[in-house]
């Protein structure tokens, strides 16, 4: 990491921030001075302990963006408690299954299997930036959405997981526009990410999906941070884009 934000009283909000990708934009934004709010299901404020003693300056917001109520409550009680917000980070997803489901098998596609999927992938992020965007529009602050390379391609764990990130990179440029000039709302779409869910991966599809980037790698999940803070922290100009982070891809 060659670059530096001063985000010294700076606010934030990362959802699903209590592992991979979220933890480690978590611990970038902390790092660089900023307060943040760590998003995670009730029961699972383990990262919290290790962040706290590295001496970085975080507080848990547990909830689940797939509840209406919960959501709502969880981002109304950072915002109370903190009294602003710079930047909400909208990377809480779910894949709704530990191995892919062939697209072809539209029977697995059931009403609960949709519910789940657009309830946490694109509802979520949509109740996080409303529930936000008067605090936002204040600080003319950051929206940076978690999509995914599946959204543009009929790639993915399933036809529905990948169908919701396509319509969350929509919503991220519909967003954009529904919030300018106050707010920009940018999305990164990440290719094969080392993560604690594709560890679990059969070694044969994690090699497949390291030999399609043309970096011939997996990207770590701070490879993916790097990019989430640029475009909330910096990238001035930047908005209603979803930079693509696949290492290139065959």
């Amino acid at each position: 990491m060659k670059f530096r934000y001063d985000l010294e009283g700076q606010v934030a909000l990362v959802t699903g921030g209590a592992s991979g990708i979220g933890l480690a934009t978590v611990r970038m934004l902390a790092s660089f001075g900023a307060k943040v709010a760590v998003n995670h299901l009730t029961g699972d404020e383990g990262a919290l302990g290790a962040l706290t003693s590295e001496g970085l300056n975080v507080v848990s917001a547990p909830g689940n963006v797939a509840d209406p109520a919960e959501c709502a409550a969880m981002v109304d009680r950072v915002l109370q408690r903190e009294g602003k917000l710079n930047y909400l980070i909208n990377n809480a997803g779910t894949s709704g299954t530990t191995n892919p489901i062939d697209f072809a098998d539209l029977d697995a596609m059931s009403e609960e299997f949709w519910e789940l999927i657009l309830s946490t992938n694109l509802l979520g992020p949509f109740r996080c930036a409303r529930a936000a965007a008067g605090a936002l529009k204040s600080s003319g602050g950051a929206i940076v959405n978690t999509a995914s390379n599946s959204g543009f391609t009929t790639r993915g764990s399933s036809l529905a997981y990948a169908s919701s990130k396509a319509g969350l990179i929509n919503m991220t440029r519909s967003l954009a526009r529904a919030l300018a000039p106050s707010v920009r709302v940018n999305a990164v779409a990440p290719g094969f990410v080392d993560t604690p869910w594709t560890k679990q991966w059969p070694d044969a599809r994690r090699k497949d999906a390291m030999q399609r980037s043309f970096l011939n790698r997996a990207a770590t999940p701070e490879d993916i941070a790097e990019v989430i803070v640029f475009l909330a922290a910096g990238a001035a100009y930047v908005n209603g884009q979803t930079i693509v982070l696949d290492g290139g891809s065959m």
